[in-house]
């Protein structure tokens, strides 16, 4: 079929001309595209000697030659220099084919058909370039048409893909790619072909033929043009980056990994508590890591068990499952494999980032001979049959990698990691990975046990601290008085709220010491600094303070021997190494203190300040709290300085309150703000004393963490006048007698019959003693309140003491008789001598009624 050719045609391309030589060696014809390859028109070629026209003049006795031959009718074929008219001199060189020709007047001629050689050596190199980029590139190369068939396919893709280039040609890319990846492809395509706009690194993914393993391609597009410029196709480079996208998500979970680790070192570990921290873990891992999780930790830890679940080591040879195997050790058997399969563990933390996820250890708690195990919730304690794969992880401290096992299954693979920290197995954690999700890899093996240790560690610390934390709030709490404090004449009431709600031990402490004659000794201290080493401090002031309570002593006479202890506190040598220059300042403890001591009988309070609050007073009926002006002394530890007293008497239903200064010191007030604060809080002193109590620490809004607290209040309640009896005895005989007068008239009065004559011999005794080894005047006084209290005063200085007497000695026993009649007996300093006293316990009282020697007693007194 005859069609015209369009302009740009290979002909065109390779500059083909013709003209003819007549039977004279004339030209006779000149084609269009001779004009345009020699430069001459026709009218200037037609007529001329092809030779002199065009050839140099020393080539032309050659040429004429040529022609001469060519038209005796021989073909020729060759290289022929030309003189391009009006080039400047400059020289061309043509291929000629010369063919023989007659005319119609059967004469010989001759037909030229002309080949820039230079164009023609472009196009063969340009043959050979494509040639070897479309032959021998080491990419897979295709040419489409415009119909987006294969017209042309290179060696290396017919490699990859089978068979001879050839058996390519006609083919779509959905004879390659799956349909998803072909329209990719196809839409790609028909983009380029239609803008003519390239495309770069389109990313493909496809198998080839008769392999599973996934390859990924990166394909170049661009449109190819004819000679005259229309579009003739579409070429595509496609180049194999498997490897490459494998490195690349190779580093990218490197960089997600080390991502997770760098917010895993911040976020895990923020709390000293095991299900925080078991929390937090989760919460770094779900969705970043896995799709589900779960953390169990062994009951025996939560519960404070010292025992431990059980410790890592190394076996020795011949044991283990192989090099390197870790083997637990219990420390409550002291076996190899210890108690940790068997032992129960507790779900302490469940996430998931799918919704219909079930609460359970998924696959890893289902083992080769085991029954699937039930799910498991939050907070539910279980066990882990022996063959499933938590127990083998728990067993050898290694993880365990779990495939899902049918195509039904929501997880496809979970990671069972041991949590060991310092060699210490505490639990176990489960990271799961649903269908669609990437399974686990060696590298995520790695990432999970670095979790499960960076977490365990937290656990582990957290029990540490746990078990301290308990250790040091017992202490804490055996320095305190047990329950509700009671004394003889007062209403107390006390609070006590450590600084650190976490630890619950600082150096505050407050204490009601009973003192003979009903009296009552009001404590409260503050040792500065916090923690264990300030709770120490504190008990062993506190000791010392009940110590010396019991000598009883004046108030600053306590506090001057509570001072000698201070300074002795934290030294090696003592309270004379304190006071050596070269004494260790760090371990200087410095405490303050209030001292009171209350006489119910009197209602009179006598008061020692070191570097303490000043005690605060409120008075029924008077305007408000005031703060009772005791000289506040230097604090303990500091030395040098005497301690001053102070005497108040106390109205009935007063109130007095001692504290420390947590209460009223804040950052955000002064310490003028906080006492005004305090005292305003106590304008209504009649209240029930632990609603008082409770209305200070509310209406102050104590900044809770900041310092330790404490508080003591006492509302004074005097013994009343009938329940004491006073008399004075002249130092004769008579007087022992008219002591027990007193005594038994006293005790009917008061309706204590039945402890008359115990009473009667003791006071005999007493009374007896003061005349014989005392001086001046003597003083009886019985005190009825929760007991029956007995004081003989003299004026001698000197303390009585117990002996044993001989078998020949008439007297000596009289103390004995004392010691074991009475609940208990003493003897303390006063201003003007002595007072020698003895407890009686009430009738239906709890403490073992007195009163009645057995025989074995008598048989030691009297031997």
């Amino acid at each position: 079929m005859w069609h015209s050719s369009p302009p740009g045609s290979i002909y065109d391309y390779i500059r083909v001309a013709s003209f003819s030589i007549g039977p004279d060696g004339l030209v006779d014809q000149w084609s269009l595209r001779a004009e345009e390859l020699f430069g001459l028109r026709a009218a200037d070629a037609v007529g001329r000697d092809p030779v002199e026209a065009f050839m140099p003049a020393e080539l032309r006795a050659g040429g004429h030659r040529k022609i001469a031959e060519i038209l005796d009718g021989k073909e020729w074929t060759g290289l022929v220099p030309f003189r391009i008219p009006g080039g400047d001199g400059e020289h061309g060189v043509a291929e000629i084919y010369v063919m023989p020709t007659e005319t119609e007047d059967g004469d010989r001629a001759a037909l030229c058909v002309v080949v820039d050689l230079q164009a023609l050596r472009r196009i063969e190199s340009d043959l050979a370039a494509s040639q070897a980029i479309f032959g021998q590139s080491p990419f897979g190369f295709l040419l489409f048409g415009t119909d987006l068939t294969v017209q042309r396919a290179n060696r290396r893709f017919a490699t990859v893909f089978g068979g001879a280039v050839e058996d390519h040609r006609g083919r779509t890319v959905h004879d390659y790619l799956s349909r998803r990846e072909a329209d990719r492809m196809t839409a790609a395509l028909e983009r380029v072909l239609e803008t003519g706009e390239a495309v770069t690194d389109l990313r493909i993914v496809g198998a080839a033929p008769g392999s599973r393993e996934q390859r990924h391609w990166s394909i170049n597009l661009y449109r190819v043009h004819g000679a005259s410029g229309r579009p003739i196709g579409v070429a595509g480079l496609g180049t194999d980056v498997t490897r490459r996208h494998l490195a690349a998500r190779e580093a990218a979970g490197v960089r997600r990994n080390l991502a997770l680790l760098n917010e895993a070192g911040s976020r895990i570990g923020n709390s000293l508590d095991l299900e925080t921290t078991a929390r937090e873990l989760l919460d770094v891992t779900v969705p970043g890591f896995c799709d589900l999780a779960a953390v169990d930790l062994y009951q025996g830890l939560l519960q404070g068990d010292d025992d431990g679940p059980g410790r890592v080591h190394a076996p020795g040879p011949g044991h283990g499952n192989g090099p390197g195997t870790q083997r637990p050790y219990s420390a409550a058997t002291g076996t190899a494999g210890g108690r940790l399969p068997s032992a129960p563990l507790r779900r302490v933390a469940f996430a998931s980032a799918v919704s219909d996820a079930p609460l359970t250890g998924t696959a890893a708690s289902v083992g080769e001979g085991a029954e699937p195990a039930g799910p498991v919730a939050v907070g539910e304690i279980h066990r882990y049959p022996a063959a499933s794969p938590g127990a083998l992880a728990l067993r050898t401290a290694r993880p365990r990698l779990i495939l899902g096992s049918g195509p039904d299954d929501l997880v496809q693979s979970t990671l069972v990691v041991p949590m060991v920290a310092h060699d210490t197995v505490v639990g176990l954690a489960q990271f799961s990975r649903t269908k669609g999700s990437e399974p686990f890899g060696e590298r995520d093996r790695a990432v999970a046990v670095e979790l499960a240790a960076r977490a365990a560690v937290s656990i582990d610390n957290a029990r540490l601290y746990r078990r301290e934390h308990e250790r040091a709030l017992i202490l804490q709490r055996s320095l305190l008085p047990p329950g509700d404090p009671e004394a003889a004449g007062l209403d107390i009431a006390c609070r006590y709220l450590p600084g650190n709600t976490a630890t619950e031990v600082g150096g505050d402490w407050f204490d009601v010491i009973e003192l003979p004659g009903h009296r009552t000794a009001l404590v409260v201290g503050d040792v500065m600094g916090r923690g264990l080493r300030a709770a120490v401090a504190m008990g062993e002031l506190r000791t010392a303070v009940r110590t010396l309570a019991l000598l009883d002593l004046e108030p600053a006479e306590v506090l001057s021997a509570l001072d000698e202890v201070a300074r002795g506190l934290g030294a090696p040598g003592g309270a004379q190494a304190s006071r050596s220059r070269d004494a260790d300042l760090s371990e200087v403890y410095l405490a303050t203190c209030v001292y009171a001591v209350y006489d119910p009988v009197t209602r009179r309070c006598t008061i020692a300040n070191a570097g303490h609050m000043p005690p605060v007073l409120v008075e029924s009926g008077e305007a408000g709290a005031l703060l009772l002006e005791v000289p506040p002394g230097m604090p303990l530890g500091v030395g040098g300085e005497p301690f001053e007293e102070v005497e108040v008497e106390l109205p009935e239903g007063a109130l007095l309150a001692l504290y420390t200064d947590g209460l009223v010191e804040s950052r955000d007030h002064t310490l003028d703000e906080g006492l005004r604060g305090l005292r305003e809080a106590l304008t209504d002193p009649s209240r029930p004393l632990e609603d008082v109590c409770d209305h200070v620490l509310n209406s102050l809004e104590t900044r809770h963490g900041e310092d330790d607290i404490a508080l003591l209040m006492a509302r004074v309640q005097g013994l009343p006048g009938d329940a004491v009896g006073d008399w004075s005895l002249p130092r004769e005989a008579v007087s022992v007698g008219r002591a027990r007068e007193f005594a038994r008239a006293q005790l009917v009065a008061w309706g204590l019959e039945g402890l008359a004559d115990t009473t009667e011999l003791l006071v005999s005794e007493l009374v007896t003693n003061a005349l014989r080894y005392g001086e001046g005047e003597i003083r009886l006084r019985l005190l009825l309140d929760r007991t029956l209290v007995c004081e003989v005063w003299d004026g001698a200085l000197a303390q009585p003491r117990r002996r044993r007497a001989r078998d020949t000695d008439e007297g000596g026993r009289g103390l004995q008789l004392v010691g074991l009649l009475s609940t208990s007996w003493g003897s303390r300093r006063t201003p003007r001598g002595k007072t020698v006293w003895f407890d009686l316990a009430l009738p239906g009282a709890e403490v073992a009624a007195a009163g009645e020697l057995s025989a074995e007693q008598l048989l030691e007194l009297y031997g």
